[in-house]
């Protein structure tokens, strides 16, 4: 393994890749890396709609895992990009199924960060037996209240400077609802609107996501294709409370009983506060919370990449 400050393993490519026909038009981009006879896990992606990059790869041991990777609906490498039809929480867990079963997979750990936590769990609670353990990392529980934290009032707090940018389009007759401002205009007939308001969504989100700015993490966010999917399908969701029931993530968390799982928080992450995490941990307390430091949200933070690493390295251990 890497023993620098990355703490990530050599990233290799794919043995495989899927494109996989879902419904509604919908095709899918997965990738299957490692060795083919290793320990089944599948990385789920921020966003909704950020995609998955060579890096995230790097969370397994190639030597021991079956990694899958999958572009959630509408973003990356899956088509139709940026597309909001049929583009819900459940139909992103139907697609899971889907992929498991078609690579003949029976149980799988399941790695997620940011809105990957919130599929991540969805999924656990909806099929505890398809999951052999849990990573989340920077828990996002997708209430009303963490939405308005990050998106209306709060973070804007600790950011200022880079919140009058993410104001810039929208005029100051609409800003009692940002939300709701962004999703007319996400979602406009115009496309000169859209990306705009896309650009703007978007690079507020790469600022905020490290504890010290860090230029890659925000040129990612900057990238035009990433910026469209990412803001319009963020924005769809949380519109739609991402299609759960108010408080559903915590109410259902006795489901993850039986399920080993670790949780990584950063102590400073200000796109989802550790509030979420604690709070997730009181309702699952048979998994492992760590508290990391010296971190914001971001996967690539190097306390959190190193905590992630050493949680899947510790279920190749418990499951190979």
């Amino acid at each position: 393994m890497d023993t620098n400050e990355t703490a990530l393993y050599p990233v290799t490519d794919p043995f495989a890749t899927h494109e996989i026909e879902v419904d509604n038009g919908h095709r899918l981009y997965v990738e299957e890396c490692g060795r083919p006879d290793g320990i089944p896990a599948v990385f789920l992606h921020g966003g909704p709609g950020a995609g998955c990059e060579p890096a995230h790869r790097g969370f397994f041991d190639p030597s021991r895992y079956r990694a899958v990777l999958f572009d959630q609906r509408g973003c990356g490498r899956s088509t139709p990009h940026a597309s909001l039809m049929a583009n819900t929480t459940w139909d992103l867990v139907s697609d899971m199924e889907i992929i498991r079963q078609r690579l003949g997979i029976e149980r799988w750990l399941v790695f997620g960060g940011s809105w990957g936590s919130t599929l991540a769990l969805s999924y656990a609670q909806m099929h505890p037996e398809r999951v052999s353990a849990l990573v989340v990392r920077g828990i996002f529980l997708c209430r009303d209240e963490e939405i308005r934290w990050f998106y209306q009032e709060g973070a804007s707090w600790v950011y200022p400077d880079f919140w009058q940018d993410y104001l810039a389009p929208i005029p100051a007759d609409e800003r009692d609802d940002l939300l709701h401002a962004y999703h007319r205009r996400l979602t406009s007939e115009d496309a000169a609107v859209r990306i705009e308001a896309a650009n703007a969504w978007s690079i507020w989100e790469g600022r905020t996501a490290t504890l010290r700015g860090n230029p890659s993490v925000q040129a990612h966010f900057a990238d035009p294709h990433v910026a469209l999917s990412l803001a319009r399908i963020e924005c769809h969701y949380f519109v739609n409370q991402a299609f759960l029931a108010p408080n559903q993530l915590l109410r259902d968390a006795k489901r993850l009983a039986s399920i080993p799982g670790v949780i990584i928080q950063g102590r400073y992450d200000l796109i989802c506060p550790m509030r979420s995490a604690w709070e997730l941990h009181q309702a699952w307390p048979a998994a492992d919370l760590q508290v990391i430091p010296d971190a914001g949200h971001s996967a690539f933070e190097p306390g959190i990449r190193r905590a992630l690493v050493a949680a899947t390295d510790r279920f190749a251990r418990e499951l190979g």
